[in-house]
């Protein structure tokens, strides 16, 4: 493969106290520099900074500068050799920080490649003098919904390669036109070698809601709390296990789904006050995974994982599959995960287990308990065949000839 010059964006400074989200962004940086490309990371969301606890007063949500974003991207990029390769935006007044203008402008220029991973550019046409401008949709289906806002349609058209995590969508006529093209998050195998877990606990780490559900055609596009309302009983069912949810204290109200499933639950002042009463452990995700080390010692020393998925990816089965998930996988750690159709791309069963209805839930417990090594085997060799960077990431670049 020759070597490119290729632009990944992303929100590693914005989402500082998130190792999850840098996670996600990082090893496209990473893998693309192990296959030898020269790579460069820019972060133009036009979002502002801000405060994950709400500052001094608890309602300062906006931060007043930007230093700790731009300190956490240098010192994430520096652990790779990439501490000169970065540029950011601060909204706020129109500076940019990392490379120089004159350096961060050449690039652009002369980039082969620009992967606007999740569509984190506010602008993109401000990046058309890159060849190819690559739009990676990690949020299928809720994107095409919110491509019925014409600003947000202008920002994805704006590019020449569409490929989505929702693998089944390329064999869907989409209302918004894009024959999107099957990718999924790649995983540095070699950031992954996990030793053998400390904890008994199956564990997922999640926000309740993420942003307001949407509604196609009398359909709730719905987030995780009314998915995960329909398995609350699974540690009371299952007694001999334990479950554990890292989850963010801050929770939004109006972003909920309206009565779902339709169950009556009483009152409740918080997801986390709801789960505790049906025998969930939870944990801060603040605090245990609020940076990229924590995020990942997190999930070695989880026995496995059990997770739901977005309302909404449940109701589209467009494939979703979770670069969280891929990361237990890689990490040799059992996935027992709500089936969004991707068991039609991914071999479940052995390691990974897809699952629709609380018996599937319950089998899936006593075959990964069953022969538990065997199953973190299986784990860590899907991880290998099926998300390892040096093949995602080759395939990716090879779909854009």
């Amino acid at each position: 493969m020759d070597k490119l010059k290729v632009i990944v964006t992303g929100l590693i400074g914005q989402h500082y106290g998130m190792g999850g989200v840098t996670w996600d962004y990082l090893q496209y940086l990473v893998g693309l520099k192990i296959l030898g490309h020269e790579v460069y990371y820019f972060e133009d969301s036009g979002e502002w900074p801000y405060n994950f606890t709400g500052g001094p007063t608890g309602d300062q949500w906006e931060a007043k500068d930007c230093n700790q974003n731009i300190r956490h991207i240098h010192q994430t990029l520096q652990r790779y050799g990439l501490e000169n390769n970065w540029a950011y935006r601060y909204p706020v007044n129109n500076t940019w920080f990392g490379m120089s203008e004159t350096k961060r402008k050449n690039v652009i220029k002369e980039a082969d490649i620009l992967f606007n991973v999740s569509g984190t550019l506010m602008t993109p046409e401000n990046y058309r003098e890159v060849s190819k401008l690559v739009y990676i949709d990690s949020d299928p289906g809720f994107t095409e919904l919110k491509m019925r806002e014409s600003r947000f349609n202008e920002r994805v058209n704006c590019h020449d390669h569409f490929f989505s995590f929702g693998e089944l969508l390329f064999l869907q006529n989409t209302d918004s036109g894009i024959k999107w093209l099957p990718t999924r998050s790649p995983i540095v195998l070699s950031e992954w070698n996990s030793p053998l877990g400390k904890s008994d606990h199956y564990t997922t780490i999640m926000n309740w809601t993420s942003y307001k559900p949407l509604e196609k055609e009398g359909k709730i596009y719905g987030q995780k709390d009314v998915e995960f309302i329909k398995f609350l009983e699974l540690p009371q069912r299952k007694k001999e296990c334990s479950f554990e949810v890292a989850m963010a204290p801050l929770q939004h109200d109006n972003w909920k789904t309206e009565s779902p499933s339709g169950k009556d639950l009483g009152n409740f002042k918080s997801p986390q006050e709801l789960l505790t009463r049906f025998g969930w452990k939870l944990t801060d995700a603040h605090q245990k995974c609020n940076n990229m080390d924590n995020y990942r010692e997190y999930i070695f020393n989880s026995r496995g994982e059990w997770s739901v998925a977005k309302g909404g990816y449940v109701v589209d089965k467009s494939g979703w599959f979770s670069c969280r998930t891929a990361c237990y996988l890689a990490a040799g750690k059992p996935a027992i995960v709500q089936n969004t159709g991707f068991d039609k791309i991914l071999p479940t069963g052995f390691g990974l287990f897809a699952f629709e209805s609380m018996e599937e839930i319950e089998n899936a417990v006593e075959l990964v308990e069953g022969n538990y090594k065997y199953h973190c085997e299986k784990a860590k060799e899907l991880a290998k065949a099926y998300l390892d960077s040096d093949k995602v990431l080759p395939d990716l670049i090879d779909s854009l000839s």
